[in-house]
């Protein structure tokens, strides 16, 4: 599993478990709607500081997104 496959993941699940859509988040970060949809479908790839402002709105450790789960 590709680094950008795990956090694509990491952030669906966690967007998912704060009970917001993408476009919610997308707004709460001054953000594209499609930009989140992107991130998740991993065809971009987010910054470092991005991954931190999306980490602040839902509430974790910006070192989540880059936890394999087993």
């Amino acid at each position: 599993m590709s680094l950008r496959e795990i956090v694509a993941t990491n952030l669906r699940h966690m967007r998912h478990a704060k009970g917001l859509s993408q476009e919610e988040l997308a707004d709460r970060a001054g953000i594209n709607r499609n930009y989140v949809g992107m991130l998740e479908r991993e065809e971009h790839a987010a910054t470092v500081d991005m991954l931190e402002r999306i980490a602040a709105i839902l509430d974790i450790d910006p070192m989540e997104f880059f936890r394999k789960s087993s």
